[in-house]
């Protein structure tokens, strides 16, 4: 059967694919560690309770019909009093867009912006920005970060590519390394992508940075969050900021995510969304414009949520450094925010003990999941090189007491390679 070209070339999620092996394993009673999905278990972070309630009162109060297509007046004046009391950036309801989610945002960005063959820059590994500039027909700009500035991107590596660019997309803190950018990197690449848009003739396409913001709140010690806009306030007119309740109140399933930036790209990017629906559900929007502003009740959420994410991600950090120590082929980076991990199992060349060559990381891969019972997603599954050894390991259904026994594992997994 012959179908479209984008339907033909359209590559699936790796993260998808390996979570429904992960689920069959699960179903036919094996114990699998899954540290996959960038998702939680709800019966270890749950909502918070307020948010919960107000959910519920929504629904009881019949709020049940459709939302405002640009999201609901209530909202966006919650979000706005939100991001100017927690961000101190000033933006108006009317430069805020309302979706479910972050994905349609990022997806209608990109159609507002992208024409076909536009040069879109993204680094690698970064999540899902190669499927959305392959949706919108663009030219894949894609720099390969490095573990030595903990796989974020820095002017110097955008600098021989903004010639030209219509998008520059950056994350942070980042799905899938749990970095963050630094304050001189953004402000370097914030004054380059400035002096480029004033030197291009009137009349031609900016560049344009799409600020992907997702876990800002979840910083973890001295780790500071930066925006484009406050470094730089001439980026307001190019910078489109994506965000949401999904990551920072356990809240994936909830569907509300947010955009805000230039007006004139919201108001395109909310005729994209009319035409595909993709609202946030009326009471939802209605709860969460009652949660944003219960300022006690969020703060307190937000630091019991930190500290148990990061004492997870601090343990597994710590599980690993010992496992280096030991001599075992693998490493990690310190956490700095987010609920994932970036480790490392350098295994390939390895041979098993039933004799078998680990030949390629995806045999690591394979290895590590059916031997140490350890499920991670592999950076390529994020733009980067297929032969990459660094991996994503999310701890949002991490049970703390699993940790020292998933070590174990993948110890005596290691132990039995030649």
């Amino acid at each position: 059967m012959k179908l479209s070209h984008l339907a033909e070339t359209l590559i699936g999620s790796e993260i998808v694919r390996l979570g429904g092996e992960i689920g069959e394993k699960i179903r036919n009673g094996e114990k699998i560690f899954n540290f996959t999905v960038g998702d939680f278990d709800p019966k270890i972070f749950p909502i918070p309770k307020q948010l919960e309630n107000e959910i519920i009162e929504a629904y009881r109060q019949h709020f049940t019909n459709y939302p405002a297509a640009e999201g609901n007046a209530d909202l966006r004046e919650a979000i706005a009093a939100f991001t100017r009391d927690r961000e101190g950036l000033d933006y108006q309801p009317g430069e805020i867009l309302v979706s479910c989610g972050g994905r349609p945002l990022i997806y209608a960005l990109f159609r507002s912006i992208v024409d076909k063959g536009d040069k879109v820059i993204y680094a690698v590994p970064s999540w899902n920005n190669n499927h959305y500039t392959h949706l919108s027909g663009g030219e894949h700009v894609v720099i390969e970060t490095t573990p030595e500035n903990h796989f974020m991107p820095s002017a110097e590596d955008i600098r021989p590519h903004i010639k030209g660019a219509t998008l520059l997309c950056i994350c942070s803190p980042q799905n899938p390394t749990g970095t963050t950018i630094s304050k001189k990197d953004l402000e370097e690449i914030c004054r380059m992508v400035v002096d480029e848009n004033a030197s291009r003739p009137e009349g031609a396409k900016k560049l344009f940075m799409m600020y992907d913001q997702m876990y800002w709140p979840l910083t973890f010690g001295e780790i500071r969050h930066y925006n484009p806009v406050s470094l730089n306030p001439g980026m307001r007119n190019y910078t489109v900021f994506i965000d949401a309740i999904s990551k920072v109140f356990a809240a994936t399933g909830v569907r509300v995510g947010w955009a805000f930036g230039p007006a004139e790209i919201l108001q395109k990017m909310k005729s994209i969304l009319g035409h595909i629906g993709a609202w946030a559900p009326m009471a939802e929007q209605k709860a969460t414009a009652r949660f944003l502003p219960q300022r006690q009740q969020v703060d307190e959420f937000l630091h019991g949520f930190r500290e148990s994410i990061n004492d997870r991600l601090e343990r597994i950090y710590d599980a690993f450094m010992e496992l280096k120590r030991e001599g075992f082929s693998v490493d990690a980076i310190a956490p700095e925010a987010t609920i994932y991990l970036t480790i490392k199992i350098d295994l390939v060349g390895k041979t098993t003990p039933a004799g078998d060559t680990l030949l390629s990381q995806a045999d690591v891969t394979g290895y590590i999941l059916n031997t140490a019972r350890l499920a991670v997603v592999p950076f390529s599954a994020f733009g980067a090189r297929k032969n990459s050894p660094w991996y994503r390991l999310s701890a949002g259904t991490c049970h703390l007491e699993d940790i020292p026994e998933m070590q174990s594992k993948l110890r005596e997994a290691m132990q039995g390679l030649q």
